[in-house]
């Protein structure tokens, strides 16, 4: 099933209904469009108001109370549905009983950290989303992550009061859990451990649906803890995984598969250079240049980064660079079939698809319109061998973005290149982006085809960048280096040495 399965407005009315409480409420509840309190990650400062206008430091805007008081409200009424719900009696006959009312032997949670993880990239899409089509439904990448924290009864320290009750086990399986932080890593012991590890009484998730004032009174009035006490609840909580659950076990079913990673390099044009500076929008002409970084870029003060990232994108330099790349592989190896990676927030499979038709070699993407049905047809194209000579025919690149494949698809039987058309970045500019986030998504595209089950004894991941017209360092060096950082790579994949 899936982990969102709260979104569904009929799955609530059924357990409103199941539970004897249609009465009690008068309408469905609903998440709010997106969420009141966002987690942070990095180094902060202690906000002091200067007077009694916002005393309580910005918590208390009127939308993100709302917000946080909806959440509440839907929190409220599924856990009051749950209690009612488990006091009734069905009869064997019965059908539509809510998954709740049952007791299972175990739950796995298939790419946990996706309903753990709020990211900066989550957030980005969602209110760039709202922004493009101004409906709810934009939102539903971002609020489905809060249904599935609410289906794993994410802030419920007792086990046995969880929506899903297990009586061997709760099982989460992820290959980017993103334990950078330590209150993420004290959700994800509490997860599996329950009332034997301590620390989410205070997590950040309760802020979800409090109210300014208590957000104020446990931000600033309650004593914070010592980086001593930090340390040792991260230690505790670490060990506590290390026994828990099972990491980096697929080393040995890898052995005798490499990944070679290879980044090509393509030399911008002059007129394609002139609108590489033209469109580093909100920053000063004489200040504008090449090299120019994403902490160059200040979203306060209305540097947009965003149409820099379109015009990167969509340069005719990559799109011959990629068609190139994708002929020497197909030369080499005509039956195989190439999974390509874009970012469509910024129009990439727009780029990469026009390119590709152009020069003949046409790829399988998943359109908007298509049905789940259509969906896993293209995609299992790419997973069985070609039986007909229509199989035959099809192109030999598979396009998805990287929301749409990043994670879940199993490609390596008949795939083995992988190409990221761009460096991955998500993000206003300056500080904005997640780092970790970002190559934590390219790792699990990389693992789509360097994964278990590859019979091919080398796996070709191919990086485009561009370059100045004299070959000049620009965006996707910088952001290439980054993505490849080894620090960020093990923050990303919690490897160990």
């Amino acid at each position: 099933m899936p982990v969102d399965i709260l979104e569904s407005q009929d799955y609530m009315k059924n357990l409103i209904e199941r539970s004897g409480l249609v009465d009690f409420l008068k309408s469905t509840p609903k998440l709010p469009a997106y969420a009141g309190q966002y987690e942070y990650n990095d180094a902060r400062g202690i906000w002091i108001p200067d007077s009694s206008r916002d005393a309580f430091g910005g918590n208390n805007k009127p939308k993100n109370q709302e917000r946080r008081d909806a959440s509440a409200y839907f929190t409220y009424v599924y856990e009051k549905c749950l209690t009612e719900l488990r006091n009734h009696e069905f009869n064997a006959d019965d059908t539509m009983i809510p998954l709740e009312f049952f007791e299972w032997e175990r739950v796995i949670v298939d790419e946990i950290h996706e309903s753990l993880c709020t990211t900066r990239k989550e957030l980005a899409t969602a209110k760039s989303g709202f922004e493009n089509s101004g409906s709810g439904t934009a939102f539903f990448c971002e609020r489905n992550r809060r249904a599935g924290r609410e289906l794993l009864g994410i802030t419920q320290r007792d086990p046995k009061q969880r929506p899903l009750r297990a009586r061997r086990g709760f099982f989460g399986l992820s290959g980017t859990p993103l334990l950078n932080t330590t209150s993420r890593v004290t959700e994800l012991a509490n997860l599996m451990g329950g009332t034997y590890i301590t620390g989410l009484a205070s997590h950040w998730r309760d802020l979800e649906r409090e109210s300014g004032r208590d957000i104020f009174l446990k931000s600033y009035l309650q004593p914070k803890p010592s980086r001593e006490i930090q340390k040792t609840t991260y230690e505790q909580c670490c060990s506590y995984l290390d026994v828990a659950c099972c990491r980096n076990k697929t080393g040995d079913e890898m052995n005798g598969v490499k990944l070679v990673e290879e980044v090509r390099s393509v030399n911008m044009t002059e007129a394609e250079r002139k609108q590489y500076l033209e469109n580093q929008h909100g920053i000063p002409s004489e200040a504008r240049h090449l090299s120019v970084k994403p902490e160059d870029f200040n979203p306060a003060s209305g540097q947009d980064i965003t149409r820099l990232l379109r015009t990167n994108i969509s340069l005719e330099s990559r799109g011959k660079l990629l068609v190139s790349t994708c002929n020497e592989i197909l030369e080499k190896d005509p039956e195989t079939k190439i999974i390509l990676f874009c970012d469509g927030r910024i129009s990439g499979g727009v780029a990469a698809k026009k390119a590709l038709e152009n020069s003949g070699i046409g790829c399988t993407s998943l359109d908007a319109n298509d049905s789940l049905e259509d969906q896993n047809k293209k995609i299992c194209w790419y997973q069985r061998p070609d039986a007909t000579d229509e199989d035959k025919r099809r192109p030999r690149v598979l396009m998805l973005s990287f929301d749409q494949g990043a994670a879940g698809l199993n490609l390596q039987t008949e795939s083995y290149n992988v190409i990221l058309f761009s460096p991955l970045y998500v993000g206003e500019g300056g500080a904005s982006s997640d780092a970790v986030a970002d190559v934590s998504t390219e790792q699990q595209a990389i693992g789509r085809c360097f994964r278990p089950g590859q019979s091919h004894p080398q796996v070709n991941l191919y990086r485009l960048q561009v370059h100045g017209p004299a070959g000049e360092e620009c965006l996707d060096s910088h952001l290439i280096r980054r993505n490849r950082d080894p620090e960020m790579l093990r923050e990303a994949t919690n490897s160990t040495d």
